[in-house]
């Protein structure tokens, strides 16, 4: 009976220790990715187009706002070169972050409150860990709209979204 209690305390005592190694090891994990966010950020706010572009993966999206920018790296980096190399690309100051992450660490994904000089806006993204570093995979920007102003916003919109409509379906459709 005595060795069943003292197994058990054992077991239980494992147990409690696994889960708070797990926890610390998750907090770390955390870290890391915002750390790199952080930078990535701060790389473009301070003109760093080596290390901004750097912290992508080299398949890495970017999606920005305009329904036209969806961007391969390569093709993201020629876009934003002319703002680089004026001294400074664009400073996102985040608010909030909230981080996510596959149950064997090696895939991250975010969503972040930014304040910007749009305003505030929403990035979201998705990191791997290749070589035991964090590199960004994808990363949407959005703006967002207070839902009292939506109805404004889509009478904007509309123009502009019927043109790429038309220009979707004549490039897609044949």
């Amino acid at each position: 009976m005595k060795f069943n209690l003292l197994f058990i305390l054992l077991i239980t005592a494992l147990l409690i220790s696994c889960e708070s190694s797990k926890k610390e090891n998750s907090s770390k994990v955390e870290d890391e990715i915002s750390l790199v966010i952080d930078h990535w950020h701060k790389s473009a706010s301070n003109a760093d187009f080596e290390n901004y572009f750097g912290a992508m993966n080299e398949e890495s999206v970017f999606i920005g706002t305009d329904a036209s920018e969806i961007w391969s790296k390569d093709e993201f980096k020629a876009f934003s070169k002319p703002h680089f190399d004026k001294g400074k690309a664009w400073d996102f100051k985040t608010l909030e972050r909230n981080i996510y992450f596959s149950k064997n660490m090696d895939v991250a994904w975010f969503d972040e409150l930014l304040d910007t000089w749009m305003g505030t806006c929403r990035g979201t993204g998705i990191l791997e860990r290749e070589y035991e570093k964090w590199k960004i995979k994808h990363y949407t920007l959005s703006v967002t709209i207070p839902n009292d102003d939506m109805n404004n916003v889509i009478e904007v919109k509309n123009e502009n979204d019927s043109l790429f409509k038309v220009e979707y379906i004549e490039k897609n459709i044949k």
